[in-house]
């Protein structure tokens, strides 16, 4: 995926066929954070506190969800370049910030699956057949971030 000029204000991208299968299968993994990972204390009592951010979390979550899919379902996201195996599409900044959101939530819940891992050899200890779908989210997930933010850069 490379950035490309887009119109009225809107960031433009160009992406690859196998570029967007791949985006849009990371993003069906949306949400991959737990719903208890957020504390608002060390003590880990569960308190009238604790579920109201639980509860406002999951609310949005699911709003995120349905912009997600809103956004995937738009007839005309992702437009076909004519004689190329690529498509163009653009996105207004606020899509490419809450965009970046979503697939931070992929990214470091993936990292939560592998264990946390703090160090290369420790992701790769971390390993088997289970867990590699965690470690390609994450690196998906991290690539596309790092074109958005490299984007939202220069447009700013």
């Amino acid at each position: 995926m490379k950035q490309i000029k887009g119109a009225r204000g809107r960031l433009g991208f160009q992406i690859e066929r196998s570029e967007k299968r791949l985006l849009l299968e990371v993003l069906q993994l949306y949400p991959m954070i737990p719903a208890d990972h957020q504390k608002l204390s060390k003590t880990g009592q569960r308190d009238e506190d604790q579920q109201l951010l639980e509860e406002a979390l999951a609310e949005q979550r699911l709003e995120n969800r349905k912009q997600l899919e809103a956004m995937l379902n738009a007839r005309n996201r992702f437009r076909k370049i004519k004689g190329k195996e690529s498509y163009q599409f653009s996105l207004k900044t606020s899509e490419a910030d809450w965009l970046l959101q979503v697939l931070n939530d992929i990214r470091v819940g993936s990292w939560l699956k592998l264990g946390s891992p703090e160090k290369t050899d420790d992701f790769f200890a971390a390993l088997s057949e289970k867990t590699a779908p965690y470690f390609w989210a994450m690196e998906v997930s991290g690539q596309f971030q790092m074109i958005l933010v490299h984007a939202l850069g220069k447009h700013s």
